[in-house]
């Protein structure tokens, strides 16, 4: 058997505290365990579940008195055990989480307006289309308005009737003890209504699966991880609540020659031995077309070059980056003789150079 903790250490308070003090003391830690918070998450959960247990006993005058002289056995002895799941504690505590999360002072959520549900969508596009930006159509499927029933879930002629197990309040209250406990009607699930004759379509829900084909503006500069975020375009609202949003995750494909660093373009260029000594003048790729650039006398491998603004626009500023143009000088293979033999002169002479600069150092 689980022994369960003491209300006062749960909430935090003073057994002296009042009651405003305990009401904030349960409000920061409903907001930090809420089960929307924290989805899939069991320690939250209970974490959850035993604030709201503390706060039901403490936030009441003659649940605390009974609890303060005979802890809890002596509650167990009113009927009162806690709450069976989230269903009971919205419905229990509705009002009050009304005024936590800022939706005024109404008697039940359920029968509100909702909004809809955001919508994710991973898009890949190519190396060019990100540096350029992209103008498209992609086809999502989403939770829309049935059409059928225009979102009552009622079948066409029909309409809602008040629920007869709670009437229309949501609520079903039960005596324990001392004690009223409500908790959330079964037959209606709190809304209050019921739909004996549901629309054939949405089986009731008020919503049906569609396929929308969405039009995506990807602006110059998007990068692997830009999220874009497209108002009212995820899925429709319930009981005549706006719709989500629907973001769009990039991810962008590698290119064969360019490579991204910031706003900058990285790319490496091949030299031959003959064109970094002599220096040349070579044509280059960049992301607008072909540019020349002069290879001065003597260029070494790992030599960098820079074309200004020639990179990819900020998605921030619009400004635009660099190209870099990294050199490497391949080793020249499959020599003719005559070449060998140029080398190998070439070779004395230097060789010659680089025994009269070791005598120099010697020789002080």
């Amino acid at each position: 058997m689980t022994t369960k903790r003491d209300y006062y250490e749960v909430l935090g308070v003073e057994r002296s505290a009042a009651g405003n003090e305990i009401k904030a003391r349960y409000r920061k830690l409903a907001l930090q365990y809420h089960p929307d918070r924290n989805p899939d998450d069991p320690e939250a959960e209970e974490r959850f579940k035993e604030a709201s247990e503390a706060y039901e006993v403490l936030r009441d005058p003659e649940k605390r008195q009974i609890y303060d002289q005979f802890g809890h056995e002596g509650l167990q002895g009113t009927g009162f055990s806690g709450f069976g799941g989230f269903e009971d504690i919205f419905s229990s505590f509705g009002d009050i989480f009304d005024e936590f999360f800022g939706f005024g002072g109404g008697r039940r959520s359920a029968g509100r307006a909702q909004r809809g549900a955001d919508l994710r969508y991973d898009m890949t596009i190519s190396f060019m289309d990100a540096a350029f930006g992209l103008e498209t159509e992609i086809d999502v499927k989403k939770l829309e308005t049935c059409p059928t029933c225009e979102g009552s879930g009622c079948k066409p002629g029909t309409s809602p009737e008040t629920c007869k197990g709670c009437g229309g309040m949501g609520q079903i209250r039960r005596s324990q003890g001392f004690f009223t406990v409500r908790t959330t009607c079964p037959q209606c699930r709190g809304q209050g209504t019921s739909i004996p004759h549901p629309c054939e379509e949405c089986r009731g829900t008020g919503q049906a699966e569609r396929k929308k084909r969405v039009s995506v503006n990807m602006p110059a500069g998007v990068d692997t991880g830009t999220r874009l975020r497209l108002a009212g375009e995820g899925e429709s609202g319930v009981r005549g609540g706006p719709p989500g949003d629907l973001y769009i995750f990039v991810h962008v494909e590698p290119h064969d020659f360019f490579r991204r660093e910031n706003n900058d373009v990285v790319c490496e260029v091949s030299l031959s031995f003959v064109q970094a000594a002599l220096g040349d003048k070579v044509d280059i790729p960049t992301l607008n077309g072909k540019k020349s650039l002069t290879i001065p006398k003597g260029t070494q491998p790992g030599d960098v070059f820079r074309f200004k603004g020639e990179g990819i626009p900020s998605l921030r500023n619009r400004r635009k980056g660099d190209q870099i143009i990294q050199v490497m000088v391949k080793t020249p293979t499959g020599l003719t003789k005559k070449q060998e033999k140029l080398l190998k002169e070439f070779a004395e002479l230097e060789s010659s150079k680089f025994s009269n600069r070791v005598k120099r150092v010697f020789s002080g």
